[in-house]
């Protein structure tokens, strides 16, 4: 149907605007500790329409709601941060922060998949976000999908320079040649699954240096 510009149209002002300026959760908001986790196989979270018509009202009380999932956060609350960055998404489905804020929590109670889902929907609505490629970057490692992790923090660390992306990716251009190699690959996932396998890779001159890299850089097997 044909696009009628009605007298609101005055304030009505272009998506992601004062949203994607706002400075996120502190900058430790996600901590990737390197070890991978099982699948999380919960059923998908709720999710908003973001083809709705948010009202100033509704923008408002998701800001609120928001606000008190960052306060759950920093008591720890992640169950009920989670809430509240639902009811957030309900009320204003067009905002990409609230998507990867909620991401960024279910990366932190170590559920990956459902991280992935928030970051996609984030990332649909504003391809440009930095958050949104992070918190997906950092899930997918979390499920040891190494290539596409890395390829997502550098498109999250070309969008918005982070420190954390940058120590992940930058000092290290021999292990970004190494995700490469489907050898190395194959042995890293080997050993991921199971670090008792690292035994029969040191032979390996290829694999051998790496595979203690990174252990020493994200901190080795729990």
């Amino acid at each position: 149907k044909p696009y009628v510009v009605e007298e609101s149209d005055e304030e009505v002002e272009p998506p992601h605007e004062e949203e994607e300026e706002e400075d996120e959760i502190v900058e430790s908001d996600i901590e990737f500790e390197g070890e991978t986790v099982e699948p999380d196989n919960d059923p998908p979270q709720k999710m908003g329409d973001s083809s709705v018509e948010v009202s100033e009202e509704n923008r408002d009380a998701s800001q609120e709601a928001k606000a008190k999932a960052m306060e759950a956060i920093s008591d720890g609350n992640l169950e009920e941060a989670i809430e509240h960055l639902t009811e957030a998404i309900l009320l204003n489905p067009t905002s990409a922060i609230m998507y990867a804020t909620r991401a960024s929590v279910y990366i932190k109670m170590k559920k990956p998949n459902a991280a992935i889902r928030d970051a996609d929907a984030a990332l649909k609505i504003n391809p440009d976000s930095a958050k949104g490629y992070k918190s997906r970057g950092i899930a997918r490692s979390m499920l040891g999908q190494w290539e596409e992790a890395a390829k997502d923090l550098h498109v999250a660390s070309n969008i918005d320079f982070d420190e954390e992306i940058s120590s992940i990716l930058k000092k290290d251009p021999e292990l970004m040649a190494a995700f490469k190699d489907p050898e190395v690959m194959a042995a890293l996932q080997d050993v991921m699954k199971n670090p008792a396998n690292l035994a029969k890779h040191q032979a390996n001159p290829k694999v051998a240096p790496l595979i203690a890299k990174m252990m020493s850089k994200f901190g080795g097997p729990k």
